[in-house]
């Protein structure tokens, strides 16, 4: 049964809060919201979502940006994905776009669309009055943030961090999807505001190691790179010739984060002050 808990309790006072919420396109499967308030909170605060990684530790997340939303006025939210109701890669890094026999789901059930909904309910409850938010996801999360911003969900995306993700959704209409952006309708023309949207690549040059558990070792996966800094510059490097052959502009980023392997803390503290940056640029209309 859904929470009555209203989203106000996230911001009741500065610090960490955590209540478990339903999003309306799926009423029976529990999401946990994991927030880190800052002082002096106000609607003007800006919004930030945090996506965690495959251990679906979104309380730990948050923990990791506690440390900074002090500092960078940024109300932080991590939407944690529990396994039990959002279960393994398709619902979550790979955004519930199939079924695992590979059946199309129809769009209003992509768990992609969950962030837009609750900055909307955010929006209704007078938490926020602010007119956009910014994305952060690690690793996993990394991965569902570029896919997410792949397939249109960027109309009020202020800034888009996607960190150390284990595989990538190539800018190439001739790699089907999750690997590429192929076989899944997009076309030369739909591809070009996917280029055009400033995504910010951020990868630990110490994230090399390929001996984890999760780092993703199919083929599939092993033609990105050899491991996870290898295919974030590949990722970057397909999007810029991509841009060239369609005859746009790439304005896609790598940053480098020196010293860093597979942290989210780590990758968290990185990310701070570029998403605080642009998150406090005057909005516009």
């Amino acid at each position: 049964m859904p929470s009555t808990d209203t989203l106000q309790r996230l911001t009741a006072s500065p610090g960490g809060h955590s209540l478990d919420y339903f999003d309306p396109a799926f009423p029976d499967r529990r999401l946990t919201l994991h927030a880190a308030c800052p002082r002096g909170f106000g609607a003007n605060t800006p919004i930030l979502f945090v996506h965690h990684g495959v251990a679906r530790n979104g309380r730990a997340y948050r923990d990791y940006w506690l440390e900074h939303v002090d500092q960078t006025n940024i109300l932080a939210i991590s939407i944690e994905f529990p396994e039990d109701s959002f279960p393994e890669y398709l619902w979550y890094n790979f955004g519930n776009l199939h079924t695992k026999d590979g059946v199309p789901n129809p769009r209003e059930q992509w768990t992609f669309g969950i962030g837009g909904r609750l900055f909307d309910a955010l929006r209704a409850e007078g938490v926020t009055a602010t007119q956009r938010y910014g994305l952060f996801g690690h690793s996993a999360g990394g991965q569902y943030v570029h896919r997410m911003l792949s397939f249109g969900y960027r109309d009020r995306v202020a800034v888009a961090v996607s960190a150390n993700a284990g595989t990538y959704a190539m800018p190439d209409l001739d790699i089907p999807w999750p690997f590429g952006l192929g076989e899944v309708g997009l076309t030369a023309e739909t591809l070009k505001p996917v280029l055009e949207f400033p995504i910010t690549v951020m990868a630990g040059t110490d994230d090399t190691k390929t001996t984890g558990k999760f780092f993703p070792k199919g083929p599939r996966s092993m033609r990105q790179g050899a491991h996870r800094y290898e295919r974030a510059q590949n990722y970057i490097r397909l999007g810029h010739e991509a841009a060239a052959r369609l005859g746009t502009i790439c304005r896609w980023r790598a940053i480098d984060v020196t010293g860093v392997g597979h942290s989210g803390r780590g990758m968290s503290a990185a990310a701070a002050s570029v998403i605080s940056a642009s998150l406090h640029e005057p909005e516009t209309p």
